[in-house]
């Protein structure tokens, strides 16, 4: 799919989604500038000289939705405050192969140290925005939100949900902390393997919550959704269910709680999914699967701007 093709499909998508946090995102930043330059860029300090600068471009090298701004704005002033960044591309919009997506110019040592921190994170976040724009245009027409998961790489969860949100997608809870979310684990353990106590386990569990604190339940075969139902539930999660199973619950559901389908999604089944009727699709592949996206950031030779107290 071109960039034109993923625009296109996709009006309604905002680019501006929600922010990502400046606190989580300088977190992630601290930890990764340790982890690559724990005790400064030695090649940078031995071979570019003090005060010398630079300018680079971030160009793609094939189509794709752009997710990181904030990312390139932060990483590379975290080394130079006075570092220059121009943005041609606006979050969430779609581009072509060869595009500038991003310009930076300041002093070389440090532009050199930051670079590889900010594409790594800006290659993997704007994967993650194409792939869902890829999604969020399967399932244009229906009333089908495309979600995210857990399944993120740890302590980048903050930034891939931000990427996501870039794509078109939402977000589903951040965290185990957010909303009670009851799998089929737990109603294994509830029940003890005995359907007939489940609207009675559940609707006990609900009685303990706040009345802010979402609860969904998760069901793996049509005839647990009426129990579940009963228990007053908000969200109910068919999981692994088949489209033509998917619109049964659905029709069964009537309303009564968001339905979310999960399992087994993919771009291949995506549109007979959101075609069901349901509310909400579920896609871990957002996240655990993406490969980042081939962006490449080069320094251009004539284009370095003069630094303070340079006589040019």
């Amino acid at each position: 799919m071109t960039a034109h093709a993923v625009q296109a499909a996709r009006p309604f998508v905002s680019t501006l989604p929600m922010p990502l946090s400046p606190t989580a995102l300088r977190r992630v930043l601290d930890s990764a500038y340790a982890e690559d330059a724990p005790h400064g860029d030695i090649t940078s300090l031995v071979l570019i000289p003090e005060g010398l600068a630079a300018s680079a471009e971030l160009r793609a090298r094939v189509p794709g939705v752009f997710s990181g701004g904030p990312v390139i704005e932060a990483g590379f002033r975290l080394h130079d405050s006075q570092v220059r960044v121009e943005l041609p591309v606006a979050e969430g919009e779609a581009f072509e192969a060869g595009a500038v997506l991003a310009r930076v110019s300041g002093r070389a040592r440090e532009l050199l140290t930051a670079e590889r921190v900010v594409l790594n994170l800006v290659q993997r976040m704007s994967a993650i925005a194409t792939l869902t724009a890829r999604y969020v245009a399967l399932t244009a027409g229906t009333k089908a939100r495309i979600v995210d998961t857990r399944k993120t790489t740890p302590g980048l969860r903050e930034l891939e949900r931000y990427a996501v949100r870039c794509g078109g997608g939402r977000n589903h809870r951040f965290s185990l902390s957010d909303a009670v979310m009851a799998k089929d684990n737990h109603l294994a353990v509830l029940t003890g393997g005995d359907p007939a106590k489940l609207t009675e386990v559940l609707s006990a569990a609900r009685d303990r919550l706040g009345h802010t604190t979402h609860f969904e339940v998760e069901v793996d075969a049509i005839e647990q959704i009426e129990s579940v139902l009963a228990a007053g539930v908000d969200t109910i999660m068919l999981d692994n269910f088949t489209p033509e199973q998917l619109r049964e619950g659905v029709a069964l559901v009537a309303g009564r709680a968001i339905v979310e389908a999960s399992g087994g999604v993919n771009l291949e089944t995506v549109e007979a999914i959101a075609a069901s009727g349901v509310d909400v699709i579920s896609v871990g592949a957002l996240t655990h699967s993406v490969v980042n996206l081939d962006l490449g950031l080069d320094v251009v030779l004539d284009a370095a701007p003069p630094m303070e107290g340079d006589p040019s």
